[in-house]
């Protein structure tokens, strides 16, 4: 009955001043929503790096020739290459149980054309493995073959990036391009994958002898595209690409010619780093959040001061102690509860708009998260304006103007 009386009272306070009331509320909004609106940046944020590293595989590992020149001296003078010979050896079931596949990339920058309309972009050279091995599926049309790379046909299979920027208009299949003068024609076109630090969609692939006979030349390949048989097996096949590519290049640590970058211990660093980002916007909302409690402590005391009289006369007639200190602390956590309402719907609202490219993800624990903080605000921020008015004796508090 003391509870349901101290709310009613409460309530009736709140009532009697609506406009202080609502812009009470209304710090509590911003900060709740605040909030909830900054994590859901940063979830989205994590989702769509996270989204673009997996569409390149989360279980794929890139070869690169490590650099012998470092800050101007020359600190591996013995540095090989890495050649097709390099990544057929990685596709050898025994010596590699783990790895599913191996694919050369000789990349070349080029500028293609056709009609009058131009596009520089990039070439790959590579296996039709290459198309299994990095997660690159054609929306339309097809993959060259083996056959088609034994032969050096000048077939090519273009980026979306591309195909937008050539064929706006038309569809690009069996379509013929020009790239630095030479031809070749269109066969496929690839999913769209999304930009992540580079623009995988910008690009055309091409089988590696046609690229290599007309465009770049023979001997080394810029890079080996490797597939682990499952993310799980990702650092068993790192460690057997390393003992093969030591064996042939007669390298041991701290003397290797080539770097392997692991897409899963990217992912897992990314992930890590988006998420002390996320972190770090929930403590910028969270200081809103607390700049509208001690709103909400500046209220309360107003609120003390102007009802002194009425204290008093609570007191003379019977009220206790713990009925005046009860009615203050819940008066002050209905404007919160209510200002964390108010701020959870605008979230929502603003959740739902894209904003450079990131679509919020709402994270339940940041809308639970909200509501306890603001509870604990009304109780905390509303208990010393409580106690100040608790602890009025009523004799003083009848005298007061």
């Amino acid at each position: 009955m003391i509870l349901i009386e101290a709310l009613r009272s409460g309530w009736q306070a709140i009532l009697a001043n609506r406009l202080r009331s609502i812009l009470t509320t209304l710090g509590i909004m911003i900060g709740v929503a605040a909030v909830i609106i900054l994590v859901a940046f940063g979830q989205g944020a994590s989702n769509s790096v996270t989204s673009s590293i997996q569409s390149l595989g989360s279980n794929l590992l890139t070869i690169t020739p490590e650099n012998p020149n470092r800050g101007g001296e020359i600190v591996n003078p013995s540095v090989q290459e890495l050649t097709v010979d390099d990544a057929a050896a990685l596709n050898d079931p025994i010596a590699a149980p783990d790895i599913a596949g191996a694919a050369p990339e000789k990349r070349a920058a080029v500028t293609c054309t056709i009609d009058d309309l131009s596009h520089s972009t990039q070439v790959v050279g590579t296996w039709p493995s290459y198309f299994s091995i990095t997660n690159s599926p054609v929306a339309s049309g097809a993959y060259f073959t083996n056959a088609d790379e034994l032969s050096g046909r000048r077939i090519t299979v273009i980026g979306s990036t591309v195909a937008e920027n050539l064929f706006p208009d038309s569809d690009p299949l069996g379509k013929r391009i020009s790239c630095n003068g030479v031809p070749f024609t269109v066969v496929g076109v690839q999913q769209e994958k999304g930009a992540s630090f580079t623009n995988p969609d910008d690009v055309i692939v091409a089988p590696l002898s046609a690229v290599e006979n007309s465009l770049t030349g023979y001997g080394e390949v810029s890079l080996i595209s490797v597939q682990a048989t499952s993310p799980d097996t990702t650092d068993l096949a790192e460690a057997q690409a390393i003992a093969i590519l030591d064996e042939r290049h007669g390298t041991v640590e701290g003397t290797r010619d080539f770097e392997i970058f692991n897409q899963a211990s990217l992912l897992e660093t990314a992930n890590t780093a988006l998420g002390v980002f996320t972190a770090l916007l929930g403590a910028v909302g969270a200081i809103s959040l607390l700049v509208g409690g001690i709103g909400i402590t500046n209220i309360m005391l107003v609120s003390v001061t102007e009802r002194t009289r009425e204290i008093g006369i609570r007191k003379a007639i019977g009220a206790s102690r713990r009925f005046i200190l009860l009615q203050f602390l819940l008066e002050a956590t209905v404007l919160s509860v209510f200002g964390a309402t108010a701020g959870l719907l605008v979230a929502l609202l603003v959740s739902r708009v894209e904003i450079a490219g990131i679509s919020p993800s709402v994270v339940p624990i940041s809308v639970v998260g909200a509501y306890v903080i603001s509870v604990a605000i009304g109780l905390f921020f509303g208990s010393y304006p409580a106690k100040r008015a608790a602890s009025l004796r009523p004799i003083e508090a009848l005298r007061h103007e």
